[in-house]
């Protein structure tokens, strides 16, 4: 009788041993799980952090150039070429140059102390650089009224604006397509292409 009580409780006893370490390998299983989740939860929050949220991330702002449009100015009775330093978007010289033009154009540039000689509603139709110079086409507007003093001030800003990336560059005008040959009423002859150079001996504001 007291081996047959002894086998049994010992039978009694490791029962509970098997199911306290079913019930510690669950914990093990159920606690890895819970930490695998919280590793990875956590590595996910870090990442989520460590990415920049697009919506606030400011862009670059657009590079600038300064450039030169030329305006006209009064020294007693004389008439000078002005330049006017402006601030507009950097690019390809056709680029820089077509945009110095619109705001040379628009008459937003004139001052007390500056004024042009290009009639309201000149347009600029294209404008190219090549290799041996710079090519524009203006519109009709550009010949039409003012004297001699005004047709030598306006080629004269035309020829200097289109060369303010590069002093020593040729230009030729055209007007609604055509080459420019003669400017006005009085007939002012333009050599084509023009320079800087060929300007100042062939005209004096």
């Amino acid at each position: 009788m007291t081996e047959d009580r002894h086998v049994s409780r010992s039978s009694i006893t490791a029962i509970p041993r098997k199911l306290l370490i079913a019930i510690l390998a669950g914990l093990l299983l159920v606690g890895g799980g819970t930490i695998w989740w919280r590793v990875a939860t956590f590595q996910s929050a870090e990442t989520t952090v460590q990415d920049p949220d697009p919506d606030t991330v400011t862009p670059d702002p657009a590079q600038e150039i300064e450039t030169q449009a030329y305006l006209l100015t009064l020294d007693g009775d004389a008439i000078l070429l002005s330049p006017s330093a402006i601030t507009i978007p950097d690019g390809d010289p056709e680029t820089v140059l077509t945009s110095t033009f619109e705001q040379l154009l628009s008459g937003n540039l004139n001052t007390d102390n500056v004024f042009t000689a290009i009639p309201d509603g000149t347009t600029l139709q294209s404008l190219s650089v090549e290799d041996d110079g710079v090519y524009l086409s203006l519109s009709p507007e550009f010949t039409q009224g003012g004297g001699s003093a005004s047709m030598q001030g306006r080629l004269g800003q035309v020829i200097y604006t289109a060369t303010s990336l590069d002093a020593d560059a040729a230009v030729w005008i055209s007007v609604d397509g055509e080459p420019l040959e003669l400017l006005g009423g009085e007939g002012l002859i333009v050599d084509q292409p023009m320079t800087r150079t060929d300007f100042d001996q062939n005209f004096s504001l």
